[in-house]
């Protein structure tokens, strides 16, 4: 399998994140880099291509926008996903995080570690959504898709 080699974001027009969505950005960015997997898929009767792939992640016209080309920078065209399936978890992964963030602060680590593993569970179900909307487009792993399912948030946050 092929892999992410660039990942851009544009969110132009959106809020400026807090500091801690700003920190998931960056950590979601560098892990997806270090190691992710990630193709398209033949489509039309043309044969997929191989990568390695830059991806440009966007909401435009409340849809998430998502942008690849090869590692030379030719489109190779779009994905257009609507929001709607994504609107609860995303709503659902905020609030939890909201409580991780305030949960570290103030409470021992059992606590702090119970609330981690729902973030997990909502992160999971986030990332096979994904998986699930790029069916027959692309094809990535778990870890991929839960690192492209922070950066969404990160879009979602202001959109």
């Amino acid at each position: 399998m092929s892999r992410i080699c660039q990942i851009d974001i544009d969110d132009s027009g959106l809020p400026t994140p807090t500091p801690e969505i700003e920190q998931e950005r960056k950590v979601a960015v560098f892990d997806l880099l270090e190691d992710n997997s990630f193709m398209l898929l033949a489509r039309d009767g043309q044969a997929a291509p191989p990568g390695p792939f830059a991806m440009r992640l966007a909401i435009r016209d409340r849809r998430l926008v998502i942008g690849v080309c090869d590692e030379a920078g030719a489109s190779l065209g779009e994905v257009l996903l609507s929001l709607g399936p994504f609107r609860q978890v995303v709503k659902d992964y905020y609030q939890i995080c909201g409580s991780y963030f305030d949960a570290v602060k103030r409470l021992p680590p059992s606590q702090i570690e119970a609330i981690d593993m729902a973030r997990r569970g909502i992160h999971n179900e986030g990332a096979r959504i994904l998986q699930e909307r790029l069916e027959g487009k692309a094809d990535m792993d778990i870890d991929t898709a839960r690192r492209l399912f922070t950066l969404i948030c990160v879009l979602h946050f202001g959109g």
